[in-house]
């Protein structure tokens, strides 16, 4: 794996600083080939901001997406940011080495990638740099090898840095010998699994450590690699020898003889916290942060499946709130977001088993049902939705009255469009029959 050295000695000359300036932007697009990316910008975290380093590619629009990584050293992916000129952004906090301050290290892309396709770059590069950080420091070690009378302390010596390293990192490498099963680990393994070091580890023992799906998924994919003599990488869910629940990242090589498999090795790096800030950066993706239904845009994504041939829709009903205008003009926005809290546990309870529940918009929500709903159980729904939000709601100390328009449109073929625009039809058909009420779309 090539190298990359991300380091400078501030003591330097300025023109010297320069030179080596230069030659980590050099070092930066290297990177960018060998992770398929645009771009990549290194800068040094002053209490101030950040102070650009070196960078390789175009970066436009970076500083918005870099910005909440200045009070943290968590990394950050995102998949797609949405942004004219960035799509797929990760964000790397690199830690500070002697006089040299901590770094953040930014990968991009004009082109959005899958969730998966996002971590698995990030992770690469991480594994790039935690292998330069390793060999950066066996040559400092090498050089003063002359000056260490005893092999046996210089070995200890590499073998602490690269554990110190690899800990950094939260890598660990490890290994089985596919004659008998046998494992070893480095330090960074027990320390994952929350295993005493030096115990005596079992493929059984690591076996019950992993959830019930993740370790079905992961026998498959190592018993292919080991059939086909090839590699593997998942991402896999483990309870610890001490309870923890934790995410890691497995890969796996398979050393072959004579076209047999005979050996296989790998990394496994603990993702938890970086799976736990996708699964949030997701959440607020798709999900509306208020009443925690669906967003707008997570509905959208399900009329585009209908479009596509790739999601069935029985029905479609819109539901807009009666007079929380005038709730929220009279007395003020606290309340108004009691409401859509209190409506949204209505709507859920009452479409229990639905496909989907979303708001679309301020007081605007919408019912995606599913093609084994009879018309009439869609109608009695539909009316069921009116009487429940007529209840009076009581929220900071007041009790008022709301109400419901719904509409609904069975799904008999044509476009998403199509759909929507006649559950708008009969919305508007039930507002003009004077609200707090249902209406069916009849073509």
């Amino acid at each position: 794996m090539r190298s990359l050295a991300v380091t400078t000695d501030s003591a330097l000359p300025p023109a010297a600083r320069s030179r080596l300036d230069i030659a980590i932007g050099a070092r930066l697009q290297r990177l960018c080939d060998l992770l398929g990316i645009a771009g990549a910008r290194l800068s040094d975290m002053a209490p101030d901001g950040l102070n650009v380093v070196a960078s390789a590619g175009a970066e436009a629009g970076l500083a918005a997406l870099e910005a909440p990584l200045t009070a943290t050293s968590q990394p950050l992916v995102i998949a797609d940011a949405g942004l004219l000129a960035v799509r797929f952004y990760a964000g790397i906090a690199l830690p500070a080495e002697g006089d040299r301050p901590a770094r953040l290290l930014s990968l991009f892309d004009p082109r959005p990638r899958s969730p998966g396709m996002a971590t698995t770059i990030a992770a690469l590069a991480g594994e790039v740099l935690a292998a330069a950080t390793v060999a950066r420091q066996r040559r400092q070690i090498e050089a003063q090898s002359q000056t260490i009378a005893d092999y046996a302390a210089l070995e200890d010596q590499r073998r602490t840095l690269f554990d110190r390293a690899s800990a950094t990192a939260r890598i660990g490498i490890w290994q089985c010998n596919l004659a008998d099963n046998s494992l070893t680990w480095t330090n960074g393994v027990y320390d994952l699994f929350e295993v005493p070091r030096d115990t005596p580890v079992t493929r059984d023992m690591t076996l019950a450590l992993y959830t019930e799906a993740s370790r079905l998924e992961m026998e498959a994919a190592r018993a292919v690699a080991i059939a086909t003599c090839s590699d593997f990488s998942l991402d896999c869910e483990i309870i610890t020898a001490r309870g923890t629940r934790r995410w890691m990242r497995l890969t796996g090589a398979v050393e072959s003889r004579d076209g047999v498999a005979h050996r296989i090795f790998g990394m496994k790096q603990d993702i938890t916290e970086e799976k736990l800030m996708a699964d949030r950066t997701r959440y607020l993706a798709e999900f509306d942060v208020m009443t925690g239904l669906a967003n707008r845009s997570l509905f959208q994504a399900s009329l585009t499946a209908l479009d596509e041939g790739r999601e069935a829709i029985g029905a479609l009903l819109l539901v807009d709130l009666d007079g929380f205008k005038q709730v929220n003009d009279t007395y003020g926005h606290a309340i108004g977001d009691e409401c859509l809290k209190e409506a949204a546990l209505r709507l859920l309870d009452s479409c229990n088993g639905a496909g989907l529940v979303a708001r679309i918009g301020g007081d605007e929500f919408a019912v995606l049902l599913d093609t084994g709903t009879p018309p009439r159980d869609v109608e009695i729904l539909a009316d069921g939705i009116v009487g429940v939000m007529r209840r009076p709601v009581s929220r900071l100390g007041r009790t008022l009255r709301l109400g419901a328009s719904v509409g609904v449109a069975h799904y008999r073929g044509g476009s998403s469009d199509d759909l929507f625009r006649q559950a708008d039809m009969a919305l508007y058909a039930a507002k003009a029959a004077g609200r707090d009420a249902s209406r069916v779309f009849a073509a």
